[in-house]
This record gives C-alpha cells, structure tokens and sequence, in this order.
C-alpha cells in the first residue's frame, strides 16, 4: 500500500535520458537475485535487466549495480539464485530495490529456503547460477553465469512485470 499515486522521489520524465525512457517502455519480467557468502551474508537485489539463455550449459545475463550488497556477496561466493516473482509479490519486489523499508533485514518476513546459491522464496520458481564473468556495461554491471539448477513449479501466478517506473500485470 502507498500513500502516493507515484513515486515521489522518481526523476521526472523530462530528465531522464531517452534510452533510460526508451528501456522503460519495454515490459520486464520482475526476478529476486540472492546470494549469500561468509563475510556479506545473505544479500539480494530486485533485478529487471536479464536474459535467460537457453544452450549447453543455459546461462543467465543480467545488468546489476555493482555497488550492490548483493553484488558483493556473489562475487565472493561466486553464485547466486534467481528467482521469479509473482504479481503478489509487489512489496517483496520494492523491499529489495529499497524502495520500502526492511525493519529486522531484507530476509525477516516471507519463508525461505536456504539453498547452495542463496535464499530463495517459498513457492517461486528459481534458477541456481554459478558466476562465469562481469563486465562494466553503461552504468551498470553485465553479469554472465551458468545455470546449474532450475526448480520449476506449476502454480508461479501471473508473473511480476514492471513497466514505465511502476507494476502491471
């Protein structure tokens, strides 16, 4: 719930530049990355950005900021989950852009289960990645990573989609 029909600490449109506007328009399916590692712990990011692609092995490709925690713990651990969000999952969602606040820490609602890659939401399909390579792309981060283990469920819901600064479905 918001009390604001926008956000209102978004740059207005008339600021923003026209590839970041034009990138805006293009639906993208809402993903949670997760990693944890000894000296970050558990650590996530609300991710946008990605391709899944299909080959042996399938690989995932993603823009993240590089001065992420999430970043942080996957580069040290060197894997991550990424896991598909729900059209319910809205508040999950901002919590881990840091658009909401996380009283107790980012993972202290919701069930999770605590995998090899990183915590994953009970009830989502997830990915389990092992990080091949990064590079610095815009102002954003390329991550490259091979997918070593899907869990598909029958019953994901309609998925998350964000377009123009906000969630449809």
């Amino acid at each position: 719930m918001s009390i604001h029909a926008s956000d209102p600490f978004a740059t207005p449109d008339e600021l923003k530049s026209p590839v970041r506007r034009l990138r805006g328009r293009l639906p993208a399916a809402v993903t949670l990355w997760t990693a944890a590692s000894e000296r970050h712990g558990e650590r996530g990011l609300t991710v946008s950005s990605l391709l899944v692609v299909d080959g042996e092995p399938g690989r995932v490709l993603g823009l993240v900021d590089d001065e992420s925690d999430l970043w942080a713990a996957a580069e040290e651990s060197g894997r991550f989950a990424v896991s598909l969000l729900a059209a319910d999952d809205r508040q999950l969602a901002d919590r881990f852009a840091g658009l909401m606040p996380a009283p107790g820490g980012l993972f202290a609602t919701g069930e999770w289960e605590r995998t090899g890659f990183g915590p994953v939401p009970l009830g989502r399909s997830w990915a389990g990645c092992r990080l091949a390579g990064a590079a610095p792309k815009g102002w954003s981060l390329l991550v490259e990573a091979e997918i070593e283990h899907v869990e598909l469920l029958d019953a994901d819901g309609e998925p998350l989609v964000h377009e123009r600064g906000r969630y449809r479905r």
